[in-house]
């Protein structure tokens, strides 16, 4: 009985600083609304073992996919509240807390992906992210190219006019709005997790989303045509939450932003390549993918780029269009 006690007693430190040490990770939850199968989704699982070497430890990652915490508005309200930790989230609903943000997000903003990643790469998006973390407290670590948006819809969309009407699905932030109100169509803000019924029953006539969001999200089984505007050349934001952020050591804030960089690139690849793979595959599928001449719609909507709907000054535009 004495020789466990003494072993009991000397095994009791190693237990405790185990307790210790396994206590002392913090799981941080990552929120988004797309599927598992997605490389946002992949790659965001594999940034927990990449962000635990990184932190000896320290923190690991935790993804809920799905809208599984939220509708996007919730999850970037959440991360204020500290009920999420960090968010993948459209530019324009990052733009709810910092306007000018928004602009890497509007329609017919950029000339082509040359353009989007060279503003992706700018002081420009350094100093409106720095604008956004002022403003909002939050921080943003990294852009993730999400692809050009195309219209879908049960016929073929050539021309404006072919819009005129025309009850499409829009994300529930104003500046989606702003190419269907060019062009005389009927935005309708619709959560995500929604659209496919929506589309299904004929709630609306048409949605709008990037190659691989429309094989992932199935649309093209509720919709007859694809038509590829292109209007948005969109990305995705990476945002760690201020209260997060704030309770970590300049070392660790700059590994997870190290760990967000290479998880944007490791889904930005696979975007790309699956944008140039999809237009075969959804005709396979018997989908009719039309070419458009976006150039009418590059017009209708550039007359509201600095109107009543912009969110950022003239100065910011100008110097966007000038990269």
């Amino acid at each position: 009985m004495k020789n466990r006690t003494i072993i009991c007693a000397a095994t009791l430190p190693f237990i405790l600083a185990t307790a210790g040490a396994a206590s002392a990770e913090t799981v941080l939850k990552w929120a988004h609304v797309y599927e598992v199968s997605e490389p946002y989704h992949t790659c965001a699982v594999a940034a927990s073992d990449l962000l635990k070497t990184a932190t000896d430890g320290r923190y690991s990652i935790e993804v809920f996919p799905a809208s599984s915490l939220g509708k996007e508005e919730d999850i970037n309200e959440g991360l204020g509240l500290g009920t999420v930790d960090v968010i993948y989230t459209g530019q324009l609903f990052a733009g709810g807390s910092y306007g000018p943000i928004a602009i890497g997000g509007a329609p017919f903003m950029f000339r082509d992906f040359e353009h989007w990643d060279a503003y992706r790469n700018s002081d420009l998006f350094k100093e409106l992210s720095d604008g956004y973390a002022d403003a909002s407290g939050n921080h943003v670590v990294a852009m993730t190219y999400y692809g050009n948006r195309h219209v879908t819809s049960n016929k073929p969309i050539l021309t404006p006019d072919d819009m005129a009407g025309l009850k499409i699905r829009v994300p529930n932030a104003p500046l989606y709005q702003m190419m269907p109100l060019a062009t005389g169509a009927n935005p309708t803000p619709i959560a995500f997790a929604e659209v496919y019924l929506a589309l299904q029953q004929g709630t609306v006539d048409a949605q709008e989303n990037p190659l691989p969001t429309i094989q992932a999200k199935k649309f093209y089984e509720v919709q007859s045509d694809i038509n590829l505007t292109a209007h948005i050349t969109d990305a995705l934001l990476t945002i760690v939450g201020g209260p997060v952020w704030d309770s970590m050591s300049p070392e660790d804030q700059a590994a997870i932003s190290d760990v967000a960089q290479q998880t944007a690139t490791c889904a930005s690849d696979q975007i790309i390549q699956k944008e140039q793979e999809l237009v075969q595959w959804f005709k396979d599928q018997g989908v009719t993918v039309n070419e458009v001449d976006r150039g009418p719609f590059i017009e209708a909507t550039k007359k509201l780029h600095n109107g009543d709907m912009a969110t950022w000054d003239q100065a910011t535009y100008d110097r966007l269009q000038g990269l």
